[in-house]
């Protein structure tokens, strides 16, 4: 009788599409939990089964273990495949599958209590003789005695969720001034995210690589290391790009950091899929950073260059068989470049979005991997966290990657939610990157100024198209009838006024040339845009524009008009015929939600005189908080929220009075 034949996969989205995808082609039956946000998703439809285990809330749902262990009872599943993020770290979790008779596809739960504690898998290493930072990984957590620490260790340095990853409950620490409220904040988003408060305080190593070993071990007490991940591009210690192999590594340094993260591995008996991550200096001196006791999201460039499905790896592990390979037959081939396509506004400080997915097409050329949970229709709540796919380009060099990856970016059509291919794409044609120079620094250093990160102002082209899909679509002829003075002839200019954002602008459209494919001509401003109408599927519209025939990707829903380039997707509203009042720009004093989510603390009364940059509210979505700050000087004279309340995107929080001058 085999281990089992049944895997439920415990996590959404991308991650549980993915593990379902070779779990099926194995010949496994699969079984989908999801929340109640979650009942229509991808991962719901492509499993055999599929169990709601609760509310949208994490808490409630996909951290319930309980939950999720009655759902494989329910199924019959024999195993448990936990994805990462979630309880895929979590050795309550572990050892419940274990008592429930059900396969844990993945390590041993001491091996997860252990290495899931940064403090205490720092404490192991150094015993195991792994070099590690400098820092304090000790029991006592009261701010005296982190203070007291700080100093010993110098600034800068780094404070740390023990339990934590993924940026959240990791602050820098430049100074002593600063030390007190940024213990206050990474406790609490330690606490938030990962139900323990305790951190620990290390040296900051500036301007490092980022580099990580994938190790995989059997129960039969075989361990490998399958290559190295740089995963250096960073924003708020998040992982933005990843690839594989490190374009600075040697042969002598990659077995010399393989060899390490084997002996991290060994000294946990590791079983399974497992990462080192390691900090590489400009010296060639690398530290243990910590190890995760799962699959990582950016797997799929290791799987690019070695050949090799890490999933069927984990799952035939888990069986009990021994691993497919030993070190001396892992090549690796080739070179993969991955990013992260989030839902968040990069010219807003990288603010998460929320919204409904309206199209998803994403183009599929040859060495392009798109891992995603995506489909259209789909609502991207504030419970989970932003990333929504993956986009993984491989070629025979670094260059073919990086080439092939910005041109699937540039044709990644995702309407509907804003998202960040735009600052992706301008990052990886960075010459810095290109160059293969990029540190943890990449970021901070290289791209305060780039488009990306500023508001999008719109182009004439833009307004143009916009102007004639508005045309195209009827553009409300009868109203424009009567307030334009609109002829059959076609002589007199269509007039349109379109919001984007706070922004205002006026497009005046004059048909040159009606028919099956008008010509037309939009004015916007100074500017003159020429355009010839030639086909439109309803989804993509076929143009000529200035004697370039090119073709546009859009969605039309009701007044709202979104718009697929290179400069973004781009969200335009027709308020040609709104009233006046809809037409006037907020007060520039409206503290807004920028998405939906939950008020964690309101810091001003109304009558209070705030400064410009001020901190009013504090907003958690996505699994991290969001300081909204006062946009001008001036009274407040409104506050239309309490801590704890939820609110929606867009949703007036604060009003301020400017000051006069």
């Amino acid at each position: 009788m085999p281990a089992f034949d049944k895997i439920l996969i415990a996590n959404r989205g991308e991650i549980a599409c993915r593990v379902m995808r070779t779990a099926q082609a194995l010949g496994y039956r699969t079984v989908a939990v999801y929340s109640e946000a979650d009942a229509d998703s991808r991962h719901v439809h492509m499993a055999d089964e599929a169990v709601c285990i609760g509310p949208a809330q994490v808490n409630q749902s996909y951290l319930v273990i309980d939950n999720i262990i009655q759902a494989a009872q329910q199924t019959g599943a024999n195993a448990i495949h936990p994805g990462y993020g979630f309880l895929s770290e979590n050795a309550d979790f572990a050892r419940a599958c274990e008592a429930a008779g059900i396969v844990f596809i993945g390590p041993s739960v001491e091996a997860i209590h252990l290495m899931g504690s940064k403090r205490l898998s720092k404490i192991a290493m150094l015993e195991a003789g792994v070099p590690c930072i400098p820092g304090y990984e000790g029991a006592e957590q009261d701010d005296a005695t982190l203070a007291r620490e700080a100093e010993r260790i110098g600034y800068p340095l780094m404070i740390k969720a023990s339990a934590g990853g993924g940026g959240r409950g990791m602050r820098l620490v430049t100074e002593a001034s600063e030390l007190a409220a940024q213990i206050r904040t990474a406790r609490s988003e330690a606490l938030n995210a990962f139900g323990s408060g305790e951190l620990i305080v290390e040296k900051a190593v500036l301007q490092p690589r980022h580099v990580e070993i994938q190790v995989f071990g059997d129960q039969h007490g075989n361990i490998v290391y399958l290559g190295e991940r740089d995963c250096s591009v960073q924003r708020r210690h998040q992982k933005v790009v990843e690839e594989a192999p490190c374009p600075v590594m040697t042969p002598e340094l990659r077995q010399a950091m393989g060899e390490a993260a084997v002996k991290a591995a060994q000294q946990v008996n590791y079983v399974g899929a497992g990462t080192v991550e390691l900090l590489l200096a400009a010296d060639g001196s690398f530290y243990f950073l910590e190890m995760n006791t799962r699959l990582q999201v950016e797997h799929p460039v290791t799987e690019l260059i070695t050949g090799q499905d890490l999933v069927a790896w984990q799952i035939r592990v888990a069986e009990g068989q021994p691993l497919p390979l030993q070190q001396a037959d892992i090549q690796l081939n080739g070179h993969a470049i991955e990013v992260r396509l989030y839902a968040e506004d990069a010219a807003n400080n990288f603010l998460p979005q929320t919204g409904h997915v309206l199209r998803w097409a994403p183009e599929l050329l040859d060495g392009i991997r798109i891992d995603h949970g995506l489909q259209e229709g789909q609502a991207v709540t504030p419970f989970y966290d932003p990333m929504l796919a993956k986009v993984i380009a491989y070629g025979a060099s670094r260059e073919d990657a990086r080439r092939k990856l910005i041109r699937a970016l540039d044709n990644c059509v995702l309407l509907g939610v804003n998202a960040n291919q735009r600052f992706l794409a301008n990052l990886l044609a960075h010459p810095e990157f290109a160059a293969g120079n990029a540190t943890t620094a990449f970021i901070g250093e290289h791209f305060s100024n780039d488009p990306s990160l500023q508001p999008h102002s719109l182009t004439a082209s833009e307004l143009a198209i916009a102007a004639a899909l508005r045309y195209w679509h009827g553009g409300n002829v009868a109203a424009q009838a009567q307030l334009s003075g609109w002829r059959s002839a076609g002589n007199a200019p269509w007039q349109f006024i379109f919001a984007h954002g706070e922004q205002r602008h006026a497009v005046s459209l004059s048909v040159l040339q009606s028919g099956v494919q008008p010509k037309l001509s939009a004015q916007v401003g100074e500017s003159t845009v020429e355009l010839t109408l030639l086909a439109d599927d309803g989804q993509q519209l076929t143009l000529i524009e200035n004697g370039v025939r090119r073709r546009q990707a859009y969605v039309a829903q009701g007044e709202q008009l979104w718009l697929h380039g290179h400069s973004g997707n781009l969200c335009l509203t027709d308020i040609t015929h709104a009233p006046a009042s809809a037409q006037d720009s907020a007060s520039g004093g409206a503290v807004k939600a920028p998405m939906d989510g939950a008020i964690v603390d309101v810091l001003i009364d109304e009558g209070a005189h705030v400064s410009k940059g001020q901190l009013l509210v504090v907003l958690e979505a996505m699994k991290m908080e969001h300081p909204l700050k006062a946009a001008v000087d001036g009274i407040v004279r409104r506050v239309q929220v309490s801590k704890g309340d939820q609110v929606k995107n867009r949703q007036l929080l604060v009003e301020v009075e400017a000051a006069e001058a």
